[in-house]
């Protein structure tokens, strides 16, 4: 990949920043395995520039996530939080309390809802329902879910997602996400409420945490690292936040060979970066 546009490293467009905000799964890692050269390029990042915040759609709160990341061997000095998705949910999920609430999504993602005064119940019996994902994203497809969310759609029950994701590449095979049935329920008219990227709520949250950690950083020092053209870099352009696009082959999509492919990539989805890199790499 040559041209200005592509960079091997983040070395050179460091120094225009001073925080960043760095995707998990497609940048650190793919569900299995930490990127080589990552730890390297966050470690640096941190000593030389300033704050590194994780920002997944991960559907959980935030504190389940660093034991998750050590178990990959990511260290914790390599960054100094997490926002995710989870944390930005919580507050539209408190919104349309104390209705009861459809639950849609696999066990895992139990810790959501801690401290929440929620009651669930059937659908027909519900004010709104949580989508966290599929109940088996190892087997299921969202087709799977089309007959349920045409009968929530009738009874015109608001979803609120907490993972605007479609698909993850999980150790290189694609695993489908919440927003993947948020799409299909928005296309049958029903409405969908998001905390996660590409929207506010989890931008919001995260850029308090910097501001905690440095005060002062204006988003134009701020460099939003990520995979996902329609999360992570429709995210930061909506922001005013600066973007490098990965667009390896560990991500949610499967490697573009050549500038050209990327830039089209990039056209098509209507989205905005000052540079694309194969790997996150100092």
């Amino acid at each position: 990949m040559a041209g200005s546009f592509f960079i091997s490293s983040i070395r050179s467009l460091a120094q225009h920043y001073d925080a960043m905000l760095c995707d998990a799964w497609g940048v650190i890692h793919n569900g299995v395995d930490l990127f080589p050269g990552v730890t390297d390029a966050l470690r640096t990042f941190r000593k030389e520039r300033g704050p590194v915040v994780i920002l997944t759609n991960a559907p959980r709160p935030r504190r389940v996530i660093p034991p998750q990341l050590d178990r990959l061997g990511l260290p914790r000095d390599a960054y100094d939080g997490v926002v995710t998705s989870g944390d930005a949910t919580r507050a539209a999920i408190r919104a349309h309390l104390p209705s009861p609430a459809f639950r849609l999504g696999p066990s895992k993602d139990e810790a959501l809802f801690d401290g929440l005064d929620i009651q669930f119940a059937e659908l027909e019996a519900s004010g709104f329902m949580i989508c966290t994902g599929l109940e088996d994203d190892q087997q299921e497809s969202p087709d799977d879910y089309r007959s349920l969310l045409q009968r929530a759609a009738a009874l015109k029950l608001p979803m609120v997602c907490a993972n605007p994701d479609i698909v993850v590449n999980w150790g290189g095979r694609m695993i489908w996400c919440a927003g993947a049935l948020a799409e299909i329920y928005e296309g049958l008219g029903g409405k969908v409420i998001y905390g996660g990227k590409p929207h506010a709520p989890i931008y919001d949250v995260a850029c308090e945490m910097i501001d905690n950690i440095r005060p002062g950083i204006s988003k134009s020092r701020i460099l939003a690292v990520g995979d996902g053209l329609k999360t992570d870099i429709q995210g930061a352009n909506n922001q005013g936040i600066d973007a490098l696009y990965i667009a390896g082959a560990g991500g949610v999509h499967d490697g573009v060979a050549d500038e050209a492919g990327v830039k089209a990539k990039l056209r098509a989805a209507g989205a905005r970066v000052v540079a694309a890199s194969e790997a996150l790499l100092w």
